[in-house]
Formats: structure tokens, sequence, C-alpha cells
């Protein structure tokens, strides 16, 4: 056995991590909590519904949630907060960058647009992670489905969503 094999496999079998407290504010979902979850998002959803979104872990006001798309929405700018995903079932298009057309304030944190110019097209498969920067138009293209593990982010300044 290597020196540094037998090392970590000795300190491992003599000291543990330390046990999770009252104190600790750690929010945690296992792997088959997240597929039940996706399982029970898609089955809340109404014929013709083409999003859905269940806030999967929270601490410290950020929140990680499940995304479940069945349609595309609209194209879309977040002025203050980025966009960090994975991919975790189905598969899609992004589109980013470029410029919103025709944006309108939906509401505090949301601008909504009719399209994007100029920006790049990437597919979207199991696994692509992906990070939006804070007024970055965005659009999901939908395959069938697609399901994401998405945290905003909120950041200190404020960007003007492209016009």
């Amino acid at each position: 056995m290597r020196p540094l094999i037998a090392v970590v496999l000795a300190l491992g079998a003599t000291s543990s991590l330390p046990a999770q407290t009252a104190g600790d504010a750690t929010s945690f979902a296992a792997s088959a909590d997240v597929r039940a979850r996706i399982v029970a998002l898609e089955k809340t959803m109404k014929p013709g519904q083409g999003f859905a979104m269940a806030p999967l872990v929270q601490a410290d006001g950020t929140s990680v949630s499940l995304e479940y798309w069945k349609a595309p929405g609209k194209p879309a700018v977040h002025p203050d907060e980025a966009e960090y995903a994975t991919v975790m079932a189905g598969s899609g298009t992004l589109v980013s960058g470029g410029t919103l057309v025709a944006p309108k304030l939906r509401f505090p944190g949301l601008v909504e647009g009719d399209q994007i110019e100029g920006g790049t097209t990437r597919k979207l498969a199991v696994g692509d992670v992906f990070l939006i920067p804070a007024g970055t138009p965005h659009w999901f293209g939908i395959d069938g489905k697609l399901v994401m593990l998405g945290t905003k982010i909120r950041t200190s300044g404020h960007r003007k969503p492209s016009q």
C-alpha cells in the first residue's frame, strides 16, 4: 500500500467528521430526496402548465430550487440576481447574452421581453452547469422537459437589463 493512502486510511479509521449540531444551519437534500421531489413536482403540474418551481434547500436568505420546464417561457433578465443552475433531467437550449427586445418589468427582480437579439445558443443536457450574470438576458428552449437545480444569487450592484 502506498504511504499516503495508508495515512489517509489510518486517519479515516481513527477520526470522524464533526457531528451535526443544533447550531448547524446547513440545509441538505440527499440525492434520493432530490429525485423524489422532481417526481412530486411533475405530478403537481396541471395540463398545459409550462413551468413549476419548488424550493429544495434554504440558508441565509438564499434558496436553491427545482425548476421544471415543459414549455419555454419569455426571455428574461434578473437585474440584481445571477442565476447558477445544473441540468438534472431532460434537455433543451439556453440562449443568453445579446439584447432583450421590448423589455417590460413583470415584477421586481424580473424583466421579460419578446425575444433576444444577438444571444449565444447552447444545447443543454443532464449534468450541464451554467452561470448567468445579473442583468444578462436569457431564455430556455425545451425538448419535452428540462429540469434544473437553480440558485438565484443576489448581487451587490444594480445592472440595467440589456435593451
